[in-house]
């Protein structure tokens, strides 16, 4: 059955109408009637809410995919793409901040962290060769480079992660994990 459908017939069942529905899950009317419509799909804390109100178990609503998981892994998309967006400041201590603070909720973001952290340390490389080149020779240019170099892998990754799609990265020195050596070992 439908979410919509349900939560309208377990609505009616309760002896509820749609204000009163609203007024206790702090959604508005027009929102509660637009979900029973099908016109919208609720987000997983709309769902929650509404469960909560109905008093019953969220995981009614909740399909074989269900919405929590979606909900985490855009969640999750949206941090491993400001890990990479954090990359234009080349300055590690945001990047640093970020995977400490979701290293334990976000799949695969230590791959990310190490990705993003090499390749700060490899522009600042480029960016030391190029104040290097600056002084010895006044040419700035590989100091441009660098500066070009890094807002669009910058940018450009972190738009790719967003959208859940493969990245890369041009990386004189990696680091790696010890995670992933050794999958790169047993193969």
């Amino acid at each position: 059955m439908e979410t919509g459908k349900l939560i309208k017939e377990l609505r009616i069942k309760k002896g509820m109408t749609q204000e009163e529905l609203a007024y206790k899950t702090e959604i508005s009317a027009r929102t509660i009637q637009r979900i029973e419509n099908g016109e919208v799909d609720p987000r997983a804390y709309t769902l929650q809410m509404i469960a909560k109100a109905l008093d019953v178990d969220f995981s009614l609503f909740v399909d074989d995919e269900s919405a929590v998981d979606k909900e985490k892994k855009t969640n999750d998309d949206i941090i491993l793409g400001l890990v990479h967006l954090s990359s234009l400041l080349l300055i590690l201590i945001p990047t640093i901040l970020i995977w400490n603070s979701k290293k334990n909720e976000v799949e695969n973001i230590t791959e990310h962290f190490m990705d993003v952290i090499s390749f700060q340390l490899n522009m600042w490389f480029v960016f030391l060769l190029g104040i290097i080149q600056y002084y010895t020779l006044e040419m700035p240019y590989l100091f441009y480079a660098g500066a070009i170099c890094t807002v669009i892998f910058s940018i450009v990754n972190s738009i790719k992660v967003f959208n859940n799609k493969p990245y890369r990265y041009f990386n004189l020195i990696k680091i790696n994990n010890k995670k992933n050596r050794s999958k790169s070992d047993s193969k």
